[in-house]
């Protein structure tokens, strides 16, 4: 996913940014709030010196410095957990990053998808996490998880699945089953999620093409 995620991405532009930035103010080292980009929930606060943003621009993968390792760390070297970088800003004063990227697994160390907690997660913000668990068994492929047996079954069975439940939506619909419509539809989503992963997409892609046909 990682690897997808990556493809034909070129950052080389964001690496003026680098020349801007007021390295002076924060010692050499500037802190990067990282955001997701699909719904902006914040994921974690870092710090970057020119070498990490170098690197950060160049590979891909965010990278900060370490201040207690005192040297350069990928998020996610040891976890598999990456971050996917999308974009890097810098703020009106030159001396703050806004990263935003995309979180492959949780990126906190607790297991968390944010640093600052999922607590009280906001239902756009729940589908997201849900993605990145979809994500996390297609990497992982653990034994018994239900997840992981639709990736090994193939694509053939994902998408009967996703036929299969939007019929019994269809039908909870004409018995109207308030109960039983909720309980499908999200059997529906999941099942549809599932089916995007494994063509390499995310619930965020098909958000961007709703918002391009309601802008229009």
């Amino acid at each position: 996913m990682a690897e997808n995620l990556l493809q034909t991405q070129d950052f080389s532009e964001l690496a003026e940014l680098g020349q801007r930035a007021d390295w002076v103010k924060g010692n050499g080292l500037l802190p990067a709030i990282v955001q997701n980009p699909d719904n902006g929930q914040v994921l974690m606060l870092g710090y970057m010196d020119t070498t990490a943003l170098a690197a950060t621009c160049q590979s891909g993968k965010v990278t900060f410095f370490s201040r207690s390792k005192k040297r350069l760390w990928v998020k996610g070297e040891s976890s598999g957990n990456f971050l996917i970088l999308a974009d890097v800003k810098l703020d009106c004063d030159n001396d703050t990053f806004l990263v935003t990227a995309r979180p492959i697994g949780p990126t906190c160390h607790t297991g968390s998808i944010s640093c600052f907690g999922d607590e009280v997660v906001e239902p756009t913000l729940f589908l997201n996490e849900l993605s990145t668990l979809i994500e996390e068994r297609q990497r992982t492929m653990p034994k018994g998880s239900y997840t992981s047996s639709l990736f090994a079954a193939g694509k053939s069975r994902i998408a009967q699945k996703v036929g299969e439940e939007g019929v019994e939506l269809a039908l909870a619909m004409m018995q109207d089953n308030r109960g039983e419509i909720t309980s499908e539809a999200a059997d529906l989503l999941f099942h549809m999620m599932v089916l995007l992963q494994d063509a390499g997409l995310v619930i965020g892609d098909v958000i961007k093409v709703l918002q391009a046909r309601h802008s229009s």
